[in-house]
């Protein structure tokens, strides 16, 4: 769905004024067809992760809703993993250790997700600052798996991730999603958990995974339920 003007600015709770002063500055990712400006849903979600801008619900309408319900962020947390130590001395090393992490099926083509993950770091970096990245696929449908999962790793010396704060990333979340919809709906929750002080704590100490589980669930607790 390409969205207006109109409904950039319902959905990112700015008036039309600010889309159009955004779209001058060339920050916000649009589209100019037949003289009209556009949006892709996905793109924008991305835009206002990494800024810490709220988004509407509006966000997350779709003409095909699956049956099957979205999952919660704990639980595609626990089905990724937390990994500790991952090494790597740059985007491109770091990337392909934590693609060699990911626990995926066997019919992925992982050196192809290293691929696509990489290019999707030259269309603007996914870090969005406090020393961490989100590294995902822009268009998730095409690894074909079954279920979306996060993945959290900590990696074992910062780099440079080309973050909006320009501070070293050491800590990555990856999402891989079977479609655009729980894409959309783990990276919305993502962005406001990692606002919890409790979870921004557990992830500068670094703390086990028990602690972790548990910081994300009761800071996901908190939020408003999605519907299916």
């Amino acid at each position: 769905m390409q969205l207006s003007v109109k409904d950039a600015a319902i959905i990112l709770n700015v008036s039309e004024k600010t889309i159009y002063r955004w779209i001058k500055q060339e920050t916000i990712p649009f589209y100019k067809i037949s003289e009209q400006y556009r949006f892709n849903r996905a793109e924008l979600l991305e835009w206002a992760t990494s800024r810490r801008i709220q988004v509407s619900p509006d966000i997350f309408a779709e003409k095909d809703k699956s049956a099957m319900p979205l999952p919660t962020l704990t639980e595609a947390l626990r089905s990724g993993g937390i990994f500790y130590r991952v090494e790597g001395v740059d985007q491109a090393s770091v990337l392909r250790a934590v693609v060699d992490l990911l626990n995926l099926p066997e019919e992925v083509d992982r050196q192809f997700l290293y691929q696509v993950l990489l290019a999707r770091e030259t269309l603007g970096s996914t870090g969005i600052g406090d020393g961490i990245a989100i590294p995902h696929v822009r268009n998730p449908v095409v690894l074909h798996v079954s279920k979306p999962t996060v993945s959290l790793c900590f990696l074992e010396k910062p780099i440079d991730f080309g973050a909006i704060d320009n501070q070293p990333v050491d800590t990555l979340f990856t999402l891989i999603s079977p479609s655009v919809r729980a894409h959309l709906h783990l990276l919305s929750r993502l962005g406001i958990v990692l606002r919890d002080p409790r979870v921004k704590e557990a992830l500068r100490s670094r703390a086990s995974r028990e602690e972790l589980m548990e910081a994300f669930a009761r800071a996901e607790a908190a939020l408003p339920q999605s519907g299916a």
